[in-house]
């Protein structure tokens, strides 16, 4: 028996090693490379790659990148609960608000993200509206900073919130809020000590999906930051395209990948006791 599950697993394990590990072994050399005079990389070996990481730069890239994650992951949280708790509650046209949630799939996520960069740049929907009625008198800057990107991702991930939340909340007994309320609980301490706490599985599992795309995101920032709101995705991209850095950019991906790995232990390690 042992054998055959050997040979079974035996084409995913070599799989597994040819798209993962070896390709992350190269990366891990080429970290530790040095950069060519034309690109690419060449010997000797180095650690300037990781020390240019330490650069306050580098640490602002960073920082930002996590405290614009940790936003737009705390933001999904607030618009998603209301939404899961609705549509898990509607006893009809349930499958349409869910195909509704996910109908921003049906479409490119590049054309909605320039679909953005015309409702908010300076002649776009918005402040066209606003000066039209008055309200205005110079377009605001709603385009080309932390917002504008913070905006993008809220709205590229709502639905991976909305989702996690949803399974939790739909098998969740109605009954426990009947005796909640005849045990004297309010509508809001209900909600506290009843539905967030069974929600806890979905929670977490929409942090999992929301917090570590986020942290990796490049096209969002990038169209909608203009080059002002730079997060570490864009450093990485930027990296191996323009300034053909290759050690730099292989070890800026690694730091992104410990980031990833970090907020995944945290996940695990608090998320398996609400997932039972």
């Amino acid at each position: 028996m042992n054998r055959l599950r050997f040979c079974f697993l035996l084409p995913a394990r070599i799989w597994f090693v040819v798209l993962f590990f070896a390709p992350l072994a190269i990366i891990c050399a080429y970290s530790l490379l040095t950069r060519g005079v034309y690109g690419g990389v060449e010997l000797p070996w180095t650690w300037e790659s990781y020390q240019r990481m330490i650069d306050p730069l580098y640490g602002v890239i960073l920082l930002r990148s996590v405290v614009l994650s940790a936003a737009a992951t705390g933001i999904c949280i607030v618009l998603a609960f209301p939404l899961a708790l609705f549509i898990s509650r509607a006893t009809r046209r349930k499958n349409l608000y869910l195909q509704l949630v996910m109908l921003p799939f049906w479409t490119s996520f590049l054309v909605r993200t320039y679909a953005w960069m015309f409702l908010l740049r300076d002649t776009g929907l918005v402040n066209t509206a606003l000066i039209g009625m008055g309200f205005l008198r110079q377009p605001l800057p709603l385009l080309y900073n932390d917002a504008a990107v913070l905006l993008g991702l809220v709205y590229a991930f709502l639905p991976f919130m909305v989702l996690p939340l949803y399974a939790t909340l739909e098998r969740m007994d109605p009954a426990l809020l009947e005796a909640a309320a005849d045990l004297g609980a309010r509508p809001r301490a209900a909600f506290f000590r009843v539905i967030v706490p069974l929600a806890r599985p979905g929670i977490w599992a929409g942090i999992a999906l929301v917090f570590i795309p986020c942290l990796g995101a490049y096209l969002t920032p990038d169209l909608l930051g203009g080059g002002k709101s730079v997060m570490i995705g864009n450093l990485v991209q930027n990296q191996f395209t323009n300034a053909r850095d290759w050690p730099f950019g292989a070890a800026a991906s690694l730091t992104l990948m410990l980031l990833t790995l970090a907020a995944l232990g945290i996940f695990y390690r608090r998320g398996p006791k609400d997932l039972l």
